[in-house]
């Protein structure tokens, strides 16, 4: 894209009052932005507003430093991966622009895609979105990672948002299944602009997915973590996947948000259910009520879509049943359980039961819960 292209998206996209609705009516009736700002105000009035039209012939506050700044993003003085890694922004008129979010009423105008070199939007037909709680449950958690590599070794890429807990854990799963190879692994949709990350303790993350996927915004350089923010970056999540995986979600949930946007978008929602007791569940629960459908492993998913999987292999199952036996357990169940409980169940002293409990912690079967309350664990 050359500067003088590129100043002309921007502009379009910044100039105050002209959203992203009335700039696609502006770019269907005259095209390329350029076009635009070459039209009389009076022949602007008969697509937009008179409001809008006054503000497209004035460039708003600030755009010059916005095209530098992008600008120099684009072209880094310094490039220490030798191009490995690349800066782009793809536009609504370019043909690198995802189909599927084409496909929506609201497709952005611009997005900003840092990355491998070798990947591009365009090879996310096959893509599965998975989200969940800010504050899952280790189980919630250990599901969300387990269930996302059995997606990447089915040959599914994994959409997610980078945030803290299910996110973070579905782009780690993806990446575990990549290994080393050079696949398309997981796209990170962020609800800032890419000069920065959010959160700040998932930089080694999303560094680990610029070698191995994409990470993607429609927000300008500069742009903070804004809450308005994240449901726009949600429709997106929804919009790039051909479906949505939702691990854990209390009722009042962003994760809510973009399983109803994928469901308005025809595509497949699932979820995960959990224990009746935990309020990480409920939303996943509701889901399950609406129609979404209850997925026990990665097959449940797969046989959901045939045409963008045809030959994906049987992959074993994720759930907890493929623990070892053990007695402790049987007895512990799916639900969070204290010491007291798990006495009064088995007939082991206390001093018995926490050494056995540690003995499974260690071994990974187990997770330690505040309160003093044990949880098994998934394996694999």
């Amino acid at each position: 894209m050359e500067r003088a292209e590129l100043a002309g998206w921007l502009r379009l996209s910044l100039t105050p009052g002209v959203g992203d609705g009335a700039a696609r009516r502006l770019l269907a009736a005259f095209g390329l932005p350029d076009a635009i700002f070459a039209q009389p105000e009076a022949t602007l009035c008969e697509v937009v507003s008179t409001a809008q039209a006054a503000a497209l012939k004035q460039p708003p506050s600030g755009l010059q430093a916005q095209v530098d700044q992008t600008w120099q993003w684009l072209h880094p003085a310094d490039d220490p991966t030798g191009g490995a890694i690349t800066r782009r922004v793809v536009t609504l008129g370019d043909a690198g622009y995802p189909g599927s979010l084409l496909e929506m009423v609201d497709p952005p105008l611009m997005l900003y895609v840092l990355g491998a070199a070798a990947f591009d939007l365009t090879q996310l037909g096959r893509s599965l979105a998975v989200v969940g709680s800010r504050n899952p449950t280790p189980q919630g958690a250990s599901h969300a990672r387990a269930f996302a590599r059995a997606l990447g070794e089915a040959g599914l890429p994994v959409v997610s948002g980078l945030a803290l807990g299910i996110d973070g854990a579905a782009h780690l799963g993806a990446l575990d299944a990549a290994g080393d190879a050079p696949v398309l692994a997981t796209v990170a949709v962020v609800g800032t602009g890419l000069d920065r990350v959010y959160p700040a303790r998932h930089r080694d993350l999303a560094h680990r997915i610029t070698l191995q996927g994409l990470i993607v915004s429609e927000l300008p350089l500069g742009t903070p973590p804004l809450t308005q923010n994240f449901p726009k970056r949600n429709r997106l999540i929804a919009g790039l996947a051909r479906g949505t995986l939702v691990v854990e979600a209390a009722l009042a949930s962003g994760s809510l948000i973009t399983a109803r946007l994928t469901s308005e978008q025809g595509k497949e929602v699932f979820a995960i259910p959990g224990s009746i007791h935990s309020p990480q569940s409920r939303g996943c629960h509701a889901l399950i009520r609406q129609g979404a459908k209850l997925v026990e492993s990665v097959n449940d998913i797969l046989e959901e879509l045939p045409p963008l999987a045809p030959a994906a292999r049987t992959v074993a199952s994720d759930t907890p049943s493929s623990a070892p036996e053990h007695p402790l357990l049987d007895a512990l169940g799916y639900d969070p359980v204290s010491l007291d409980a798990l006495s009064a169940r088995t007939g082991w002293s206390a001093a018995q039961l926490q050494a056995k409990m540690l003995e499974l912690e260690l071994d990974g079967h187990v997770s330690r819960l505040p309160g003093g309350l044990f949880q098994r664990a998934a394996v694999g």
